[in-house]
């Protein structure tokens, strides 16, 4: 099977070009899933994963976790079809699990302003996990509004519009294999 990589993709009239490759990706997850598998040794994690942009990122990290572990998923909406949040997070899906006295490894695709993930944190926090950490794929730094501990980080990109590897626009480029960014 070949994995959809082109060089460049148009996606809602706009045309976008590689930025991490599939092969820098995969070299970065790797790392994570080896750090977390050494720092939650012992520990079974559930990984719980924000729909629908961090489903591949999780489904690889998790291929690379050494450890026993488990796994559900929640979704929130902050974006709509938009390239800018709209400032309001909703839920959308809950977790089914129940994380009283869990090791939780949250995992998103992109931190930008940080407002879902800090209303993520705050509010699984409440249900009282042994240990709270946050991986995500891709951090904006410079976008960052509400502060929040990241404990795993792929990359560090600046204030981009980012599209591929779960990543989309308005729903489109999800399968992109690669992560792409807005050419200007």
């Amino acid at each position: 099977m070949d994995l959809y990589q082109p060089e460049t993709i148009h996606v809602n009239g706009e045309k976008f070009r590689v930025y991490l490759t599939h092969e820098e990706i995969q070299q970065r997850i790797k790392q994570l899933g080896n750090q977390i598998s050494k720092d939650l040794k012992d520990k079974r994690p559930i990984f719980i994963g924000v729909l629908n942009g961090a489903y591949i990122f999780l489904a690889d990290l998790m291929r690379y976790v050494s450890i026993p572990c488990e796994v559900d998923f929640l979704k929130l909406s902050s974006y709509g079809d938009e390239k800018v949040s709209s400032g309001q997070v909703q839920d959308l899906k809950e977790i089914n699990a129940h994380i009283k006295g869990r090791h939780v490894i949250l995992v998103e695709d992109i931190i930008d302003t940080g407002l879902s993930m800090k209303y993520l944190v705050e509010k699984l926090k409440r249900l009282e996990p042994a240990s709270l950490s946050v991986a995500t794929m891709l951090h904006k730094t410079e976008a960052t509004k509400h502060e929040v501990q990241i404990d795993y980080v792929g990359f560090k990109i600046p204030n981009l519009f980012v599209l591929g590897y779960g990543l989309d626009y308005a729903q489109e480029g999800r399968n992109l294999a690669q992560i792409y960014i807005l050419e200007e």
